[in-house]
């Protein structure tokens, strides 16, 4: 998504996206994995109804 937006021109957008994210990067698709996969498996199993956000604590700001 982000190549595409800078390949279109929105270079501009896009600095804008991360530098509203505490953390100062986008997101790796393999961090949105490993919480699934977390959330998949047994390690998880007493966890109940929680939104777990995988979002560079943009929630948080």
């Amino acid at each position: 998504m982000a190549d595409r937006m800078v390949a279109g021109g929105q270079g501009a957008a896009l600095e804008a996206m991360t530098a509203s994210i505490p953390m100062g990067r986008h997101r790796r698709p393999e961090e949105i994995a490993d919480a699934v996969l977390w959330l998949c498996s047994d390690a998880s199993s007493y966890v109940t109804g929680q939104s777990i956000s995988v979002d560079g604590g943009f929630i948080m700001r």
